[in-house]
Parts: C-alpha cells; structure tokens; sequence
C-alpha cells in the first residue's frame, strides 16, 4: 500500500526562510491550511530542536481551517561557507470526528495512516538594498506618522529661547518687582501721613479746648468770691 499523500496545503512548500542578521532571533512563519472536510492532527518536528522553537508545534485542524506556526531560530554565530543541515517535517493524521486526545490518536495511528511533508532551512543574510531600505525607513517613519496622526514633530533646539531673551525676562521681572517696592512704600508713606495728621488735630483739639475749660473753672472761682461778699 502506497503511503498517503499530505492532505494539508503548506505555504511555504518546501523551504523555510530565515534572513539575518543571526545575532538575535529570528522568526519565520509556516501555514497549514486544511481542505478537507475532516479534522486532522499535526506534529512539526525538526532534525534540530535545540535551534528552534515552534509554537505551536502541534494541534488539531478544523475542516477548511488554517493554523500558522512560528519558528524562531535562536541567535547564533553564522559562518556562509557552512550550509545548513537543519530540516522540518509536518507529521499529519485524519482524526476521528470525536476525537478529544490527540495523544491517544497519535498513540493508536498505524504508519499506514501518517502523511508528512519535508521543509529544509535557508540561511540568508540582507542584502546591501535592503540595510538601505531599513535605514530609510527609520529615518521616515517617524515624520510620517507624525504627518498622520496630525501632531508637529518636536521644535529643533535652535527654536529654544536664547540668551538675549532670558535675559529680557529677567530683566522685565525685575522692573515689575522694582515697582511694586515703590508702591509699597509710597502706601506707607501714605498711612504715616495720615497718621501724623491725625496727631496733630487731636492735638490741636485739646490745645483748643484747653482755653475755654481755664474759663469755666475761674467762672466757677468768681461766682464763688462774690457770693461771699454778696452775703
């Protein structure tokens, strides 16, 4: 009996694609698209698996649904001269409609009922346009988004106050504060004005009524003697 022939659609095909630079992870996507009008199981499983990490790296399909798996490569020293051995497979199995455990459906498959799918790895380092492109895209992404979202981009520091305007405002301040001293001073000077004034009225009002009590008490005084003689 001829072994079966994968059911499910691989995009990529036949080779997974990682560009570098390889000093950080790198990731890569595999889709699994699903045709058929049954649930399948999967496995991805790699000659290398201390290199990858693949999430998910299995589960079950529903009829004319699509799974994307990631595969990140670790960060490692690249040598071109060395090509790569690294390989994946995508192990696959129709399950049954009331399948809930995909161990036991795995444990119980017959070799008969796998279908696989080999993919190798592809190392690629950027090319000279694309470092270019990356770098003018740093370089405009930011105004763009600035243009998009309708906000200026932030003044140049020449649009900053110089020195000749610091000093104006200080100079300015100061003024306000000189003014404002005289103002209070003034409004002392004011008060001590109306003070003194004060002062002196009363002063001169009890100069004043000073004459006339001098009156009254020899008034008192006159009347006294000439009752006196009177009697």
């Amino acid at each position: 009996m001829s072994k079966l022939e994968q059911v499910l659609d691989l995009e990529p095909p036949y080779d997974l694609k990682f560009k570098g630079p390889f000093t950080e992870v790198v990731t890569t996507n595999l889709k699994l698209k699903n045709p058929s009008d049954r649930k399948v199981c999967f496995k991805v499983k790699t000659t290398a698996p201390r290199r990858y990490c693949v999430r998910p790296n299995s589960g079950m399909i529903e009829s004319g649904a699509t799974v994307t798996v990631s595969v990140m490569l670790q960060p490692f020293e690249y040598d071109p001269n060395e090509k790569s051995k690294h390989k994946f497979m995508v192990q696959t199995i129709f399950a049954p409609s009331t399948a809930t455990d995909m161990d036991a459906v795995w444990k119980d498959a017959k070799p008969d009922d796998l279908m696989d799918s080999k993919l190798k790895c592809v190392f690629e380092l950027p090319s000279e346009n694309d470092k270019m492109n990356d770098v003018d895209a740093t370089k405009t992404g930011p105004v763009l988004n600035s243009k998009a979202d309708g906000t200026s981009a932030p003044r140049p520091s020449s649009a900053s106050m110089d020195d000749s305007e610091i000093k104006k405002l200080m100079a300015e301040c100061k003024r306000q504060l000189k003014d404002e001293g005289l103002r209070m001073r003034k409004s002392h000077r004011s008060d001590d004005m109306v003070t003194g004034s004060g002062a002196m009225m009363s002063k001169q009002h009890s100069s004043s009524s000073l004459p006339s009590l001098m009156v009254v008490i020899a008034a008192i005084f006159i009347g006294f003697f000439l009752g006196k003689f009177v009697l």
